[in-house]
């Protein structure tokens, strides 16, 4: 039986990720006025969930693999701005 993406944990917690990551863009902009930073991180933030929906539609083993790595790497650059432009953990 296919896993649908909705009953993945890793679906619902890049949907619960994505959702902290529109509050934070929202924190960043009000709060600080930084417009770049908080523009990039929303679109790698956000795609994470994006790119593991599709991975379920892939039309192979080899599709699904590449958007799983697509996704990591999503994580990887979310995760460098929030580490080293310093982005407040408690958001």
């Amino acid at each position: 039986m296919k896993i649908v993406a909705s009953e993945s944990i890793a679906y619902q917690k890049a949907l619960e990720f994505a959702k902290r990551i529109v509050q934070l863009c929202r924190h960043l902009r009000s709060d600080h006025q930084e417009y770049v930073l908080s523009k990039q991180v929303l679109r790698s933030g956000t795609s994470i969930g994006a790119n593991i929906a599709e991975a379920r539609c892939g039309f192979s083993r080899k599709d699904f693999i590449a958007k799983i790595y697509i996704a990591l790497k999503e994580c990887s650059e979310t995760l460098f701005i929030g580490w080293n432009f310093s982005i407040p953990q408690n958001i």
